[in-house]
């Protein structure tokens, strides 16, 4: 299983990109959580709480395209690291604020997201320029949904943690210092500095004029929904069931059951079509957030917790295989910037609903909004199916061994044709 992942470690470059990359995206990663910490250690509301997390998020949903198609005109170092600074710096001006005047907050938050570079559409258009062979780059997007699921595992406790020992604004200030430093070690590498994209076709749609990519991002707005969702629930829960510390486990294991559903995913090639892999992997993964209604105790709660994270990760892998397929020459960094986007609206809709869902009718209520959005994320794969399969612009159709044992004809990466 180590074997595929060693290699690409090995590679010259890039566990300095996999680790900057997850470095820089910790304040984005922890935002969520780290702002509710923050709202409820100043004495606001569950609702107050979820509507600032969403406008993070909502923010950074409209950043991350704008920022990834000046990367892909530009360069990454010209983009990523000025944007770092001043998130930074709007997310330290809202921890010395506070939620006394409301409007800083917001437009301090506002400003925090919508320039948090976009470090991770960023490292993907990178893979190729670093691996040499079609397949390392399908085991390199496996890995690197393995990798930020180690982030997610850790985030959250260190979150917690920094809150424990220190307080919620400490927090916050650490957090965002430590996404500077990754972001910095980034664009300071040779293949970022080098780095160019691929001459683009003018249209104002940009990646957003393939078809197969609308579809992909439409079922990932509501799997961000689910997960959105189970950040706020998980509050509720917590506050009944022992607190703050409660609550960083029931996030670590939303992480860490992810983490190990990627790795476990990511161990071997796949053959066959991903597009009917993810409606796979989607179905099995809405199945598994159904069971977190039963709220039982701390104990089996976060076990509960880790199993519903388990196919997230590799959604998010097989994900990644179909933005290649789909997303329009030149348009790398902003075509995978728009999965993160959509993906964070969703979180920021789920937060955003579930808090006045919780205050209405507690955290049961609220632990029944994954699973309605997980169903309907599977009702468009359903739907849009036979436009994911097709084989979207720049494709290039080869039989792959390496990849298909029964030497079945998939559509081969194109990233290092048009980055």
């Amino acid at each position: 299983m180590a074997a595929g992942y060693l290699e690409i470690l090995r590679a010259r470059h890039a566990t300095r990109l996999l680790v900057g990359t997850l470095v820089g995206r910790l304040p984005n990663a922890t935002a969520a959580i780290a702002i509710v910490l923050f709202v409820r250690a100043e004495g606001g509301s569950y609702s107050l709480a979820g509507v600032l997390a969403a406008v993070y998020g909502v923010a950074n949903a409209a950043g991350q395209p704008l920022l990834g198609r000046l990367v892909d005109l530009h360069g990454q170092p010209r983009v990523q690291l000025p944007s770092a600074v001043v998130s930074a710096l709007a997310m330290a001006v809202f921890a010395f604020a506070g939620i006394g005047p409301l409007p800083l907050a917001y437009a301090a938050v506002a400003a925090a997201g919508l320039f948090t570079p976009p470090l991770e559409g960023g490292l993907r258009a990178l893979w190729s320029s670093v691996l040499p062979k079609e397949g390392q780059v399908h085991t390199a997007y496996a890995m690197d949904a393995v990798a930020q699921e180690v982030m997610f595992t850790v985030g959250p406790l260190l979150v917690t943690l920094c809150t424990a020992l220190w307080s919620a604004q400490t927090a916050l200030l650490v957090l965002n210092v430590i996404g500077v430093l990754g972001a910095l070690s980034v664009v300071v590498s040779p293949p970022s500095r080098a780095w160019r994209s691929a001459p683009r076709e003018a249209h104002w749609l940009g990646a957003l004029r393939s078809p197969g990519l609308l579809a992909l991002l439409a079922a990932f707005l509501f799997v961000g929904i689910a997960l959105g969702s189970i950040t706020v629930a998980s509050v509720s829960y917590a506050d009944d069931h022992g607190g703050d510390a409660v609550y960083g486990w029931l996030m670590a294991a939303l992480g860490l059951g992810a983490l190990i559903g990627g790795t476990v995913y990511g161990a071997r090639q796949w053959a066959g079509e991903p597009a009917r892999r993810l409606t796979v992997l989607t179905a099995l993964l809405a199945v598994c957030y159904l069971p977190l209604m039963l709220m039982p105790g701390t104990v089996p709660m976060v076990l509960l917790t880790l199993l519903s994270g388990v196919f997230l990760a590799p959604c998010i892998a097989c994900a990644f295989v179909l933005v290649d397929r789909h997303a329009p020459r030149g348009t790398v960094t902003e075509a995978f910037s728009w999965l993160v986007t959509t993906f964070t609206v969703g979180a920021s809709v789920g937060t955003g609903l579930t808090g006045p869902v919780v205050e209405a009718g507690g955290a049961l209520w609220g632990f029944a909004v994954p699973g309605a959005a997980g169903g309907v994320s599977l009702l468009v794969l359903l739907a849009t199916g036979r436009v994911l399969a097709a084989s979207g612009p720049g494709a290039v159709i080869a039989a792959s061994s390496e990849n298909d044992p029964n030497r079945a004809v998939e559509p081969r990466f194109s990233t290092g044709d048009r980055a």
